[in-house]
């Protein structure tokens, strides 16, 4: 993933619970990601991303317990 999706994926980054984004390749690189969802337990955000017709082009973005940005 580019420099850009990085910065998107650190803005899309909730403080608590789970995120779920859409990745849209055919979008301006300024603006690829998308909001679909946010919960609070992330064996929810994992079903809704599981039942996606294509749940490669979704992410799951949180905290990790140090602060840090991680997605899955």
């Amino acid at each position: 993933m580019t420099d850009n999706i990085e910065k998107q994926k650190n803005e899309f980054t909730p403080e608590s619970g789970f995120n779920l984004v859409g990745i849209d390749y055919f979008d301006n690189p300024d603006g690829q990601l998308y909001l679909v969802e946010h919960f609070e337990m992330y064996q929810d955000a994992l079903n809704a991303k599981k039942d996606r017709k294509n749940p490669q082009e979704f992410l799951i973005l949180y905290k990790g317990t140090g602060g840090e940005n991680l997605s899955r």
